[in-house]
């Protein structure tokens, strides 16, 4: 079999990855091509993997842990897409919360596996307002040690792909990448907006016409980047709801409209906050990433008398916190009105990042 071109596609929290990957490989397969995806995550029951499923791509997910620390179980998610699916390009997508892909991802894999992949230039993806926020000295709505990883996403970069630029204006989004370029000296500065479907294109040809470098090691404290991490608690959780005849859109807009309504009360810091509520093949997706004012909506689960949630939450509070918070807006949702079974749930704070490999 041909070697597969591997683009790793980076970024913090709720910069528009799984978006973009998604927008991507549907392009690909209009072209006849042979796409695989995989999604990474500290636990199971990823939104980001079942919004990706519902569009009949071809997902692995590596779940448990991030990719450099799993780096055996990333390879073997490889190895599935390129043996079930001969996959011409694999997009993946690292945890939003990880740094280091250079020395830990990259370089092993063009040591020791590059008969069979071709690594593409490290893209991370950069939401406009935290970017801007980190630019000009701010923290971009996260603890310090979260924005340190932040940063250091960045520096790594081989690529920065400034996304949702339909939010800025063309004078915006101008000054943005200057300035980011002006930053960011030997990095290569592009930007895109699925909404508009623009830069998409321009953004593809760049990474599957090079192979990347891998020379951008990064100086990183990991005592700083392991707070980084353990500032945030995760939250995965799975429930099912039956009622009848039942318009689920109006029950996820109440869910999100709730954690909304205690992230703006208890002025938390958020990485991102995902719901998919699936009927079937109809889907609806709540997103929130930052301030409550960021709450977006999209698509339709439809009537039925059964649905199943998927809730990932990322937020700057304990574990246990956050528990109580998704417990307490769900409680607050249902009101007695639907039969609930919890199918999974976990919460928890990242460990210490333990990478297989680091070459420097």
């Amino acid at each position: 079999m041909n070697q597969t071109r591997l683009i790793l596609c980076g970024g913090f929290l709720g910069a528009g990855k799984t978006t973009l990957i998604w927008d991507v490989a549907q392009r690909l397969m209009a072209q006849g091509k042979r796409v695989g995806l995989i999604t990474n995550d500290q636990a199971p029951e990823l939104v980001d993997s079942r919004l990706l499923k519902q569009a009949n791509l071809q997902v692995a997910e590596v779940a448990g842990s991030c990719f450099c620390c799993n780096f055996n179980g990333f390879v073997d998610a490889i190895h599935s897409l390129r043996k079930d699916v001969e996959a011409d390009v694999i997009l993946a997508e690292p945890v939003g919360s990880c740094a280091d892909l250079t020395a830990t991802i990259v370089r092993p894999l063009k040591q020791y596996h590059n008969t069979e992949v071709i690594v593409s230039p490290l893209t991370v993806l950069s939401d406009p307002a935290r970017l801007k926020s980190i630019l000009y000295g701010g923290d971009g709505g996260l603890h310090e040690d979260a924005a340190y990883i932040y940063r250091k996403q960045l520096e790594e970069s081989e690529i920065i792909l400034i996304t949702k630029t339909d939010l800025l204006s063309d004078e915006e989004l101008e000054k943005l990448i200057k300035d980011t370029q002006a930053c960011f000296h030997h990095t290569k500065v592009m930007a895109a907006s699925t909404m508009r479907g623009t830069g998409i294109k321009e953004w593809f040809q760049e990474v599957s016409s090079r192979q990347g470098e891998g020379t951008k090691i990064l100086d990183i404290d990991y005592d700083k980047y392991a707070h980084g991490e353990a500032v945030l608690g995760w939250l995965n959780g799975t429930i099912a709801l039956s009622g009848q005849n039942v318009f689920w859109d109006t029950v996820l807009k109440d869910i999100m409209a709730g954690i909304a309504k205690v992230i703006k009360k208890e002025k938390l810091r958020v990485g991102h906050v995902k719901v998919i509520a699936e009927n079937g093949k109809q889907y609806a997706v709540g997103n929130i990433t930052g301030e409550a004012s960021t709450l977006q909506l999209r698509g339709s689960a439809g009537v039925s008398d059964n649905v199943k949630l998927i809730i990932n939450a990322r937020v700057e509070t304990t574990p246990e916190h956050l528990d109580e918070i998704i417990r307490g807006v769900l409680v607050e949702a249902i009101d007695g009105q639907y039969e609930d079974e919890v199918l999974a749930w976990r919460y928890l704070q990242p460990g210490r990042p333990n990478p297989t490999h680091r070459i420097v």
